[in-house]
């Protein structure tokens, strides 16, 4: 990884900047591309051309990135319309917080095994008692207090570093 890393990220530095015209935006796609690379199971196995992979995952990238703002967008607009009839509703700037925590908590919870991103979500997003996610999970309370426990760390580490 070092050796792809070292031979190839200034060009694909150069490409991002010319599609994207911002070389912060560049920087961080070009870093997202390899920290997924590093992450993928498989990662360069057996791959012939390593930048047309390097600039696949990033095109990849940059669609997820897209879509984000777009849904991103249109759940602001619609949070918008709906809070502009409510008095002591929000503001765009305390919704837009909101979504950015929440795609933090995202990002902090892809790592976990799936129950324990469920046990954390049922629990704190739908406040559901202990007793109810492992009837749900089908599990007990004590390994849900343990997913829990994993949840809350594993997060916890994730927005330290």
């Amino acid at each position: 990884m070092h050796a792809l890393y070292s031979a190839h990220h200034g060009w694909l530095f150069g490409w991002l900047r010319r599609k994207l015209g911002c070389g912060h935006h560049a920087a961080d796609v070009a870093q997202d591309t390899f920290v997924r690379i590093l992450a993928s199971r498989n990662g360069l196995l057996g791959v012939q051309e390593p930048r047309a992979y390097l600039v696949t995952t990033a095109k990849r990238l940059m669609i997820d990135q897209a879509r984000r703002a777009l849904i991103e967008k249109a759940y602001l607009q619609e949070l918008a319309l709906a809070m502009s009839a409510n008095q002591g509703a929000p503001s765009a700037q305390e919704l837009l917080e909101a979504v950015q925590a929440l795609v933090q908590i995202e990002a902090a919870l892809a790592g976990l095994s799936a129950k324990a991103r469920q046990a954390f979500l049922l629990c704190y997003l739908e406040g559901q008692t202990q007793a109810q996610i492992a009837q749900q999970l089908g599990v007990s309370t004590k390994m849900v207090q343990k997913y829990l426990v994993q949840a809350l760390t594993h997060c916890h580490l994730a927005l330290e570093g």
